[in-house]
Parts: structure tokens; sequence; C-alpha cells
């Protein structure tokens, strides 16, 4: 069965989208007050779109923080693609580069994962902090995204099917966290984390790969907030995370050996 992958109207509202995310990045650049010149945008107003030309066995994603992040050529981003059991379909780092595309064989009757990280360590906010009558940190950029792709199906009134990808709540539709505003939870959060959970997101439960010894389970929010406590457990274990607010969170697991921390996001 053929699949057309865009409309012909679909196709030009990405590129309008696309066009007018470039005229906004141009026009940041220009734009000045008695003080300074922005040349950057907080984590949550950049986000990403499915790229025009993506089809079942091939995917590609545009990311606004090529553009709305200067010095474009320091611009770091580090792209995972995992199905719901943790499992990597994809990994990049791509520098100077709006887009990730990618072959793969994964089947469309599932949902891919994705996580990207922006660092740019020669750009800061300052000049948006200022501009905004605020105080400026100093910090540089480092974001974080997550979210969820699908493969949107249907059929056009002359009986043809046609199917896309497409990010779970649609385009444009997923901003950053600013990983400088989140309260650290330990020191274990500076390294990557061995620990193994699935799925992200989640609505229900959590399960978690635990060491098999004795340890305890902290869930906390990006703030630093502590919403749920457990201890004295060994093993693999379900968590029950129904209750937790939407949104992503720090699951924390302490023992004799020290602490390890993960992110989790719970819809």
């Amino acid at each position: 069965m053929t699949y057309l992958s865009y409309t012909c109207i679909e196709k030009k509202l990405k590129m309008k989208n696309i066009l007018l995310t470039v005229t906004i990045a141009f026009g940041l650049i220009q734009t000045t007050n008695a003080q300074s010149v922005i040349t950057c945008m907080p984590c949550d107003q950049l986000s990403m779109v499915v790229n025009v030309g993506s089809d079942s066995t091939f995917l590609s994603i545009y990311h606004s923080g090529q553009y709305l992040t200067h010095p474009q050529e320091h611009n770091i981003f580090s792209w995972e693609f995992t199905d719901n059991q943790g499992n990597i379909i994809f990994t990049d780092t791509i520098v100077n580069n709006s887009d990730c595309s990618f072959s793969h064989n994964f089947p469309t009757t599932d949902t891919m994962n994705l996580t990207v990280y922006l660092r740019n360590d020669s750009a800061n906010l300052d000049a948006w902090y200022i501009n905004q009558g605020l105080s400026p940190t100093g910090n540089s950029i480092n974001c974080l995204f997550e979210d969820q792709i699908y493969w949107k199906t249907g059929v056009f009134p002359s009986g043809t099917p046609w199917g896309r990808w497409e990010f779970v709540a649609g385009d444009y539709s997923n901003p950053g966290v600013d990983l400088n505003a989140i309260a650290p939870v330990s020191e274990s959060q500076k390294i990557e984390s061995k620990l193994k959970i699935y799925p992200s997101p989640t609505k229900n439960s959590l399960h978690l790969e635990g060491p098999n010894e004795n340890y305890s389970i902290q869930i906390l929010s990006i703030q630093g907030q502590l919403f749920h406590e457990i201890h004295n457990v060994n093993g693999h274990q379900n968590i029950d995370v129904s209750f937790l607010p939407s949104g992503l969170y720090f699951i924390n697991v302490k023992n004799k050996s020290g602490n390890q921390t993960t992110r989790f996001m719970r819809e």
C-alpha cells in the first residue's frame, strides 16, 4: 500500500513555520536596547518539528535552538531516540546544525521517545534577562527537551491512505527545560546515571531495574521538591506514579555505594 507523507498544503505550512522561525531569529540578532543585543532565547521558547520528507523508514527533526542561539557554531545537540523499553533506536551528537536525520526500521505501530540536550558554553541569556528587566545569571545555555513521536495515519478524500511521523502534542509543542534552573538532587546528577527505567513518558507506573541490594527511592520535581519516597527495597521495582502531576521528574536511588539519578516524564 502506498502512503503519501505530506500534502502540498502541509508542505507549504511547514515551510512557512521554518521561514518564520528564521525571520524571528534574524530579528532577535538585530534587536537592541540601550544596554544589550539579544542573541539567545530561553529553553522554554525553543522547540522542534518533524521535517518535510520524513517517511515510514526515515525521520528528520528540525530544532529551532540552532537559529535562536548564538554563536551558532558552538551549539551542541545530543540526540537520543529510544523505544518504550529504553532501547536505543538512534543517537548522535551534532554541532552547528538544526537537523537530525536517520534511516530506521522502527515499527510504525510503536512510539519513539526523543531526548535532546542543547549546550552552548559560549552563549548565555544575560541580554534577554536585562531586556526583560531581570537580573542576569551568567549561566550558559543548557537545555533539555523530551517528547514522543508516533506514526499518524489517515485517508484522503480520494481514498489514498497517508501517513507521517508526528509529535504527540503536535509540532512546536515541546518547549525545553533550563537545567541551570533545576535545584540539584545530589552531586550524582553531574555524571551520567546507569539507572534503567521505563517507560518514559508514562501515565501510571514506572519500572526500575534497581541494584540487588537494599536501597531507597526518591521522586523529585525538576525544582527539587520531594513528591514520593520509598525505603528498604531490593532489585527491580514497579513504582506507581499515577498520582504525580504531568511533567518532568528526577528519580534518585540511594544505597551504600552512593546515589544515582535519572529523569522520567509523567504524561
